[in-house]
């Protein structure tokens, strides 16, 4: 054979053979249109100069950050005049005069709220030889810093910048936020700032305080509507005192795609990690949602392609737990359902290592949800049943149950289905299973590029052969998919009648 397809063939050989090592990868920080900042203003003096419209809401927020603001406006609005009884925090000290240089001397923060542009100008450039931090109302070019939208839970605030791109859009967003925190997380906040002395000397090592902040977030969460009290710190205290110290290894389910399918649990222990090693399958939006400072490393394990070996992943998983690490290891889909769990539970038992493991939505349960399809169904099948498309070697397993897999009663799903399709499609279809079962492949489920392609035992195969699909695929057989397959058959018809 001296064609093209020896050529294929023989590079696949060869990438099966050559083995990936596991390596570390960062998650960039994507541009930033702004660098969003928080300036701390108590007790410091602050100079507002001018009277237009934008004036009186920035001395308001001045005050309300704890500064001393001197304000300076030959003819002040009444609004303007009226702020200095309005603020609950910082002092306002109105001056009915034009500014001068000299009145920025101090000054830590300066905002000019001129009408006139050259006037503004000149205020800017005093402010900066002061070497105050300046905002200039509604004139952009000239600012250091910008106002955004505010969510004040203080000490727990909250700001939303459009770089002046939508300033309605950021108020919409400020309102959703406003929705979503409670206002009794200001009391865990401030609660948080009294109790973190004494939390930083009963705890020396990080990850006991991380865990101690851990566990105080989760009840914020759970009890958002109270004020904490020293018997939360008490038990919070105790809570932490008595888990087990040093490394450890978290299974994790990452579900089959669509990040809004982790569980609670699977965020919690995202970020808590100190390292997270993931697979190829793992959507990267995913990673989103560790802590930044963990490290991300890719431990691939691709189908019928360069893979790292199993051995050197429990190598580094152990390794890095009995370093004193908080290992994470994110599998797509469940950890329980053909992700090689067991191997690496053992390894961490022989290890000495604790393990835990936390399910995820597994590719069947995520497949079914977005086709709308019912696995299990009494008039069609009381059992369902997961089988793997593959044996180590990559063929199709000669241990397969065919008996099982040509019940009518059974929905079928079958893990990692490609390379041996056609194969054991024929080969059930010659043990029994009747040729006019329903049958689909399911190709990304649940990801923006799902795609499926529906038949019958009998045809499925060349189906799929025909059309070319790629990424991860998940087959299923079975009656209960006999209305799903029906309906798409519908739709194409309708389709093509529009065609023509």
């Amino acid at each position: 054979m001296h064609d093209g397809r020896y050529h294929e063939k023989r590079t696949r050989n060869i990438l099966m053979s050559t083995p990936r090592q596991p390596r570390e990868t960062r998650a960039g920080l994507e541009p930033l249109a702004v660098l969003p900042v928080f300036v701390p203003l108590q007790d410091k003096r602050a100079v507002l100069a001018g009277s237009n419209g934008g004036a009186p809401w920035k001395v308001k927020l001045l005050a309300a950050a704890g500064a001393r603001v001197d304000v300076y406006a030959e003819e002040p609005s009444e609004e303007l005049r009226g702020v200095p009884a309005e603020i609950a925090a910082g002092s306002v000290t109105l001056h009915e005069r034009r500014w001068t240089p000299d009145d920025l001397r101090g000054a830590a923060f300066a905002i000019g709220a001129m009408e006139d542009e050259e006037d503004c100008i000149a205020f800017v450039a005093a402010a900066r030889a002061a070497g105050a931090i300046v905002n200039a109302v509604d004139r952009p070019h000239l600012c250091d810093v910008k106002f955004g939208a505010i969510v004040n839970r203080s000490p727990l605030v909250v700001g939303i910048s459009t770089e002046g791109a939508a300033p309605v859009f950021g108020q919409t967003v400020r309102a959703r936020i406003e929705a979503m925190l409670p206002r009794g997380f200001k009391h865990w906040v401030a609660a948080a700032r009294d109790w973190r002395e004494a939390v930083s000397a009963r705890f020396h090592g990080f990850s006991e305080r991380r865990g101690f902040w851990e566990r105080f977030t989760d009840r914020a969460f759970a009890e958002p509507d109270r004020a904490p009290t020293e018997a939360d710190l008490a038990d919070l205290l105790g809570q932490t005192e008595a888990l087990p110290m040093g490394g450890a290894v978290t299974l994790v389910g990452a579900g089959p795609g669509d990040a809004e399918l982790l569980t609670l649990k699977a965020l919690r222990a995202l970020r808590n990690a100190d390292v997270i090693l993931y697979d190829d399958l793992v959507a990267p939006e995913i990673l989103d949602y560790a802590r930044r400072e963990a490290r991300t490393m890719l431990v691939g394990k691709t189908g019928h392609g360069p893979s790292c070996r199993q051995d050197d992943i429990n190598a580094l998983m152990v390794s890095l737990a009995k370093s004193g690490k908080q290992v994470v290891r994110l599998k797509s889909g469940d950890p329980l359902v053909f992700g090689r769990a067991g191997e690496e539970i053992e390894a961490c038992e022989a290890a000495g290592i604790p393990c835990t493991i936390v399910p995820g939505v597994s590719a069947a349960q995520g497949a079914a949800a977005a086709l709308g399809v019912s696995l299990t169904h009494r008039d069609a099948a009381r059992r369902l049943q997961f089988v793997t498309g593959h044996d180590r070697r990559g063929a199709l397993p000669e241990d397969l149950n065919w008996g099982a897999l040509a019940d009518k009663s059974v929905t079928t799903i079958v893990y990692m289905p490609k390379r041996t399709l056609r194969a054991l499609l024929e080969r059930a279809v010659a043990e029994g299973l009747a040729p006019e079962t329903p049958a689909l492949v399911v190709f990304n489920a649940t990801r923006a590029k799902q795609a499926t392609v529906a038949g019958t035992a009998a045809d499925l195969a060349g189906r799929i052969e025909a059309s070319d699909l790629e990424g991860p695929a998940l087959l299923m057989v079975g009656e209960a998919l006999r209305r799903h397959n029906a309906r798409g058959a519908e739709q194409s018809v309708e389709i093509r009648a529009e065609a023509s």
